[in-house]
Formats: C-alpha cells, structure tokens, sequence
C-alpha cells in the first residue's frame, strides 16, 4: 500500500487509488498527452477496499490529490515543452503537413515553454520531497499517512493555486504579454511560499522577453515567430501570429533598405495592446518602440548612403596617402557592415545589452530599475538619430532650404518668376500642359537669380496638378461683373460670389526630394503642410504684385496720354478730368495695396521669422531626434495657425479678398472709359464687406486668448494705426452710397 500510494503521488494510479476519467473511457486506457486538463481531481481510493477506515480513507484522498495535480501539471509543462513544431529539414512532406496541421489547433508559445521550465523546476522539488518520504518509511517504522501529509505539507498550499493557473492559462489560451500580466497579479497574495514560486515562474517569463527586447533593441531585429511580444509589424495587425519573421526574412529584408528602412520607421512596427503587460506603462512601451526602430535604422543605412560615405572616405585616404608612402597602395574597400556600426558604435551597442543583461539577473521585477534602462537606452538610440539626420545628413541645410522655396525667403526668385509667367497666367490653365507650360519661366527665374552654390535647388521641382482644380480665369470673374452692371440682380451675383472658386494657378505647388535618412523626419505628411503655406504664400505674393504692376500700368498709360496731348488745350482738360475721375479708383487700390502688404509682412516677419528663430534655438539646445521632430511639428503648427490657415472663416475671408484684388487689376487695367464703373462699384463694395468682416474676426475674444494673441496684436495694430479699420467695421463704409462715383475714405 506504500508504494501504491508514493506511486500515486507521482501521477500514477493503480488498483488502490484509480482514476475515475481513466475507468469512464473504453478499456480503462491511459489518458493521452495532448489530452485537455481535467478541471476535476479524479483521483479516488477504489471503491471495493473495506480494510480502510473512514478517517484514513479521508486523509487518503486528500493526499493523492497532490497526485492529481501533479499529473496536470506536469502534463502541461510537458505540452508547453514540446518541441515537435520545429520540422527538421529531412522530414517527409507527409511529416510536414501532419505538423503543420497540428500546429494550426495548438500554437507554440515561448512564453509558455519558459513558464513550463519554471514549473519542471517546481516538480523536481516535489519529487525529491517524495523520494525523502520513501526513504525514511523504508528507513525507520514510522506513521504512512502522518510521515507522507508533514513531508508533503508545503504542497498543499502551492499545487491548488498552480493548477488553477495552468488550468486558466489551456482554458483561455494565454501566451505572451497576457501570459505575463496574468503572473503578475498573482504574485500579489498573502502566502510567501507561493509567492515566491509564482515570482520564479514570471523571472522565466522576464527572460524570454528580456531576449525579444535584446534582440530588438541591439540589432533592431523583431524576434517574434509566434505573435506573443508587444511590438508587431504593421502587416500583422489583422492576424493573429505571423511565424514568418526570424533571422533569416530580417537578413533578406536588408537587400530594399533603400525602401524599407523608412517605411518601417513610420509604418512598419506599432505597440500591439494586447499584449503589452499592465505594469509597463504606455510610455515606456513607446520608448521601446522608437529605440528599435531607431537601431534598425543605424544598422542599415541605405545603399546611396553607404556609397556617399565610401567616397568621403576614400578621399581622405587618399588625402593621407601623399604623405604615407605607402597608403595608397593599400586602399581597403570599405565593408557595408562598418557604415552601420560607425553610426551606432559597437560600445554602445554593449552598453545597451549589458543594461539589458543586468535586469535579467534580479529574481524580482523592479518597476523602477527597468524604466530607468528603457530610458536610457532610449536616449543612446535617440542620440546616434540626432548626430545621423541632424550631423550628417545636414538638416539644418535642408530646413533652410525649405524656408527658401516654401516659405519664399527667396522673394527675387519668385518675384521673377511671377513676372516671368505673368503672362501665361492672364490665360486659364490647361490641364495638360500647365506644368510643361510653367516650367520656362521657373527656368528663366532660376538662370537669373539662382547661384551655382545654391546646391539644394537641384531637390525642388514645380508640380501644378491635373484634378481638383477650379479652372478659371479672372475673365470670369469680369463677365460677372458686367453683369451685374448690366442690370443682374445683386442677389444671383452674390450667390455666385458667396462660393469662393480659386483660380486655377493657384493650383501651382512644389515638390522637394528627400534623400535618406531624413525621410524620417521629412516625412510626406510634412512636406504636404509646406506645400499648402507654399500656395498660400504664392498667392499672396502673386496678389501684391499684381497690384503693384496695375498701377505701373495705370501710371504709364495716363503719364503718356498726358505727353501727347499737353499742348492741346481741348484734350488737356479731358486728361485733367479723367485724372479725376480715377482718383478714387487709385485710393480702393492703394487700400488694397494696405491690406496685402501688411499681411505680407504680418506673415514673412512676426509669423515666419519669429518662429524659425525658435526652431534655431530648440536645434541648437537639443541632442534628442524625437524631441526635434516635436519641435518641427510646433514650427509648423505655429506657422498653419498663426497665418489663419486652420481658421476657416478667416482664410476663406482672405481668399475672396486676394481674388477681388486681381479682378480690380484686371479691370482697371482694361478699362477703356467709364463703362466699367458699376463693376468697380462692386469690387469696391465687396472689398469693404469682406476687408471690414476681417478685421472685426480677428479682433474677436475668441482669438485674443489663442496663440495667435501676441502676434496678431501686431498685425491688427499695423492695420488700425489711425482707427481706419475700427470706424468702418462699425458701418461708415457699409452704408448706401447716395452717389454712383466711388467712395472710399482714404486712410493716409
């Protein structure tokens, strides 16, 4: 009876102890492997055994059901343990697909294994409490059942807890971050004994993440064959495990670094929820992320890159070689592998494992102590990103570059072009041509004012897309107004007016090309808000201009019809009454001349410059990649808000006014006799509305509390020096005119 129940104690049942799912299956044969844990304890004394008394028979089965749980949960660790899902390479195709099969219903897990190592340590305590057991009932006459309950009394309070977990753990098919988590919170209990096995069972789950952490943020390789860590790739999203990225698909992926270094970095890798345990924080989980795509990144610089570096390299060498006799001779060619750990130097790289390599040791998770690590080794990674984007690949040269051309620093370059394709832009665009048409006078412009120094010119191209343009022309706009002059009813004409359609060479945009790394920071999302400035810019720029060239024309034309005909008294005095007859109209142009400048100015100087200086300043402090791209991103959003380009009223305010300006322009410069005056009637009229709900907007409460506050300040100030603006927003200028001649109070 002795052995029978030593040996029931170890999983195996007899004809003393039986196990009752064993009986209730045909045959009485033994349970397989695979079979699912049982969520009852089935060992029972067999029910023909009379020579037992009740008190002992209880004591009995209370025994064996270390027994029972045992087996359970040595038949876990042994299912977790099991390696057969690695196919070896001589195995038949049959072989394959039978594992393959099996595989699909019963997914491997690393987490799993190394918990079930931690419980097989666990069991082999067990074991050798048994083996103690046998040896001193063999040894000296003692007690069975009082020797067996106080050798094996520690038992009974770790087996019933671990069977439970091992039980929820098949049940509901937990692995991976959940696995952990799970451990986590039942490290939380009263019970120090159990507490410290369920502490040992999560240090053998630290370790195998601790591996995908190593692996990931020391080589940048995501090793995660069966979907269990907290950093996925983007394209397994949707699925649940992807067993198709390991050593060998990284090393292969490494042939279209060109390509897939930058889209790995902004769509490549995300945090997967799921399995990201509850202590670690969001955070941290985030610093994890960006270290290994950041070492990802200096580990495989693209090929351009590479070359580039190959290059400087080898002139220096040759630079050296005029004074070492033999250099030159013994030139090396450069190994790819020695960009890469140039721009992440192999000590740090030891540096970091070794960070990574001393959490593993602690047999407890100190919280603190592995922040602090993620942290550090998130700054080393962030460091090496700065001195590669900002260093060597010049950003600072390239933002420059960007405030040149998008921004219009050069304001020679695009005042030629302007006037260059002034012309061409009288017409309305045609979809297929439009760009090639451009291109001349952006040409022209570049051979007058562009140095041969400028290298970054070379990455700016002009774009005017074919779709979603409004093609129209500021004919248009005048057939409009003459008829309106011609008697069409003012409520039509202003619901046409109310839908501002831009013209269509507003459409005109720039493209600048990004060479790697600094798609990382460049990124197109980026480079679309400098394009959407860019047209605002162009078209302000274009406004003004017009403008400007309207009144040379105007000037021209009257100073020569005033040559001709000075000594002819008769035509003298018409050239003094036409003078007068266009007064007015000079003084709407220079209000709109007023209203341009000064938000061309408002724009380039207290918008533009203010913050690009800051820009400088945070470039200059900072050493942190992640914190520059935010400082960019403020710079940008500074620029789209403070130019009201978020602010939907005001922007479409300024887009009427700017289209209401080159319609002005057009008109006074084709105007012939005073036929037109109702449609400058208009213009005017509809100038004074939409220049007086400008100034009434921004100087609103809404906006007095907004970001824009201390600089719009300015611009309102430059706007109302003499209170011209403040007097007609309340209505001096939105009244009925009682004279059909234009009426503007001049503001000078």
């Amino acid at each position: 009876m002795l052995h029978e129940l030593l040996l029931a104690l170890l999983g195996y049942t007899g004809d003393l102890i039986i196990d009752e799912r064993e009986h209730q299956n045909s045959a009485a044969t033994p349970l397989s492997g695979d079979a699912p844990i049982s969520e009852e304890c089935s060992f029972k004394l067999a029910p023909d055994i009379s020579f037992i008394e009740p008190s002992e028979r209880d004591l009995i089965e209370k025994i064996i059901t270390l027994g029972f749980y045992y087996r359970e949960i040595d038949r876990f660790a042994s299912k977790s343990r099991n390696l057969s899902w690695i196919t070896s390479a001589n195995a038949s195709p049959l072989e394959r697909a039978a594992e393959l099969s099996k595989s699909k219903t019963e997914r491997p897990s690393v987490y799993r294994r190394a918990i079930a190592n931690g419980i097989v340590e666990i069991l082999s305590v067990y074991r050798s409490a048994v083996l103690l057991i046998e040896q001193k009932l063999l040894s000296e006459t003692m007690p069975i059942l009082a020797t067996v309950t106080q050798g094996l009394n520690k038992f009974f309070v770790l087996f019933p807890p671990l069977y439970e977990l091992v039980l929820e753990i098949e049940r509901d098919d937990i692995r991976g971050g959940q696995l952990l988590n799970l451990l986590h919170k039942r490290c939380h209990c009263g019970m120090p004994e159990l507490q410290a096995c369920i502490q040992r069972l999560l240090w053998h789950g630290h370790q195998v993440m601790y591996n995908q952490l190593a692996s990931w943020m020391v080589y940048g390789i995501l090793q995660d064959q069966h979907g269990e860590f907290f950093i996925r790739r983007q394209e397994d999203r949707d699925t649940e495990h992807c067993s198709s990225h390991s050593d060998v698909s990284e090393k292969l992926a490494r042939l279209s670094t060109d390509y897939t270094s930058v889209t790995d970095w902004h769509l490549g890798f995300h945090i997967f929820l799921d399995m990201l345990p509850e202590y670690i924080h969001m955070r941290i989980a985030e610093s994890i992320l960006f270290a290994g795509k950041a070492v990802r990144v200096l580990r495989n610089p693209s090929s351009a890159f590479r070359f580039q570096d190959q290059l400087i390299t080898r002139s220096s060498q040759k630079i050296q070689g005029v004074t070492g006799r033999f250099s030159i001779q013994k030139e090396p060619l450069l190994d790819m592998k020695l960009i890469g750990e140039e721009l992440l130097p192999q000590s740090d790289a030891d540096k970091i494992e070794a960070m990574l390599q001393g959490l593993k040791e602690p047999s407890e998770f100190h919280k603190r102590s592995f922040e602090c690590a993620v942290d550090s080794i998130r700054a080393i990674a962030a460091s090496h990103l700065w001195q590669l984007v900002v260093v060597r690949a010049n950003l600072n040269g390239h933002l420059k570059a960007l405030k040149d051309y998008f921004l219009l620093e050069k304001g020679d370059f695009f005042q030629c072009f302007l006037e260059e394709s002034r012309q061409l832009m009288r017409l309305p665009p045609r979809q297929s041509t439009a760009e090639a048409d451009l291109m001349v006078p952006f040409q022209l412009a570049a051979i007058k004012t562009i140095s041969e120094e400028d290298k970054y010119f070379s990455r700016v191209s002009l774009r005017m897309p074919s779709f979603g343009i409004t093609v129209k022309s500021p004919h248009v706009d005048l057939l409009k107004a003459k008829a309106y002059a011609d008697g069409t009813s003012g409520a039509a004409l202003s619901s046409g007016n109310s839908d501002i359609s831009l013209d269509g060479w507003d459409g005109i945009a720039l493209e600048y090309s990004v060479d790697w790394p600094l798609q990382l920071f460049f990124t197109q999302e980026v480079l679309s808000k400098y394009c959407k400035v860019f047209q605002y810019l162009l078209r302000l720029k274009r406004t003004q201009m017009e403008l400007e060239k309207s009144w040379a024309s105007v000037m021209h034309q009257d100073h020569t019809y005033f040559a001709k005909h000075r000594n002819d008294r008769i035509n003298y005095s018409k050239s003094q009454q036409r003078r007068q007859t266009c007064r007015p109209m000079w003084r709407v142009r220079e209000h709109m001349a007023f209203l341009i400048r000064n938000l061309q100015f408002y724009i380039q100087v207290d918008v533009i410059e203010t913050q690009w200086n800051i820009l400088q300043a945070h470039i200059q402090e900072s050493h942190d990649f992640t914190e520059l791209v935010g400082f960019h991103q403020e710079y940008l959003s500074a620029l789209i808000s403070q130019s009201f380009l978020d602010l939907g009223s005001v922007s479409r305010i300024l887009d009427g006014i700017m289209k209401l300006c080159i319609q002005f322009c057009w008109a006074i410069e084709n105007q012939e006799s005073s036929e037109n005056t109702p449609e400058l009637e208009h213009i005017t009229e509809e100038f004074n509305k939409k220049s007086n709900s400008l100034y009434t907007i921004l100087r609103s409460t809404r906006l007095a509390g907004s970001q824009r506050a201390p600089f719009l300040r300015r611009f309102l100030l430059r706007l109302n020096f003499n209170s011209f603006f403040e007097m007609t927003a309340r209505g001096v200028l939105n009244v009925v005119r009682q004279r059909p001649a234009i009426t503007v109070l001049n503001q000078q």
